[in-house]
């Protein structure tokens, strides 16, 4: 009877340990699961930025990391120089207020080239002649595997006249650089090594 009893109490203890030990388990796991739930919590509030509107109320924007949209701004930056560089109206103070802005997107390779279009009198014959011309850029293709990024840009030249329209294709290439932000230069970068590798008339429509 008393080593019956004394068995009782073994197993008694091995069960308190069990349940003790199961015990101790679960605590550690619960306490395991509110300090990643705590951390993915301050991690989602970390994203989160919250803009005072008007002075009035609290509107939340969401943060992100700025390199995700780099490709998306070099090719705006790209897209903004040409049509800033290549829409040309009769006017002279309109020409030189739009290269002016195109030269804070680039480096003397742009420059270099409105110089020339300049010697060679193609300015002169735009106010001359009365001539509009625009630009459309169907696409811009960036290799952002390598640095600095590679770029070629594919577009269409309209030229107006009064008696007909020229449309040219037009083929460029240049190398963006990362670059200082400013009023001037929303995506930071600068087009370096600026070339047209194609200007030709494809067709002509008279009005």
């Amino acid at each position: 009877m008393e080593f019956k009893t004394l068995r009782n109490i073994e197993n008694s203890f091995k069960q308190i340990r069990l349940f003790t030990f199961v015990f101790a388990i679960l605590c550690f796991g619960v306490v395991g699961i509110v300090v990643y739930k705590s951390y993915s919590f301050a991690e989602e509030q970390r994203q989160k930025i919250y803009v005072l509107d008007n002075g009035k109320s609290l509107m939340v924007a969401l943060s992100q990391d700025m390199s995700i949209n780099r490709p998306v701004e070099a090719r705006e930056h790209v897209r903004r120089f040409h049509e800033l560089f290549f829409t040309v109206a009769p006017d002279k103070s309109a020409i030189e207020s739009n290269v002016k802005r195109a030269f804070n997107m680039a480096d003397q390779s742009a420059f270099n080239y409105y110089k020339d279009l300049s010697e060679k009198g193609y300015y002169n014959r735009i106010i001359s002649g009365n001539i509009q011309q625009r630009v459309e850029i169907d696409s811009v293709v960036a290799d952002f595997n390598n640095y600095p990024y590679a770029v070629k840009t594919y577009g269409k030249q309209f030229i107006i006249r009064a008696s007909n329209l020229t449309i040219r294709n037009l083929v460029t290439n240049c190398q963006l650089v990362n670059s200082v932000r400013s009023d001037s230069n929303p995506q930071g970068f600068t087009i370096e090594k600026f070339n047209v590798n194609e200007n030709k008339d494809v067709e002509t429509v008279n009005r």
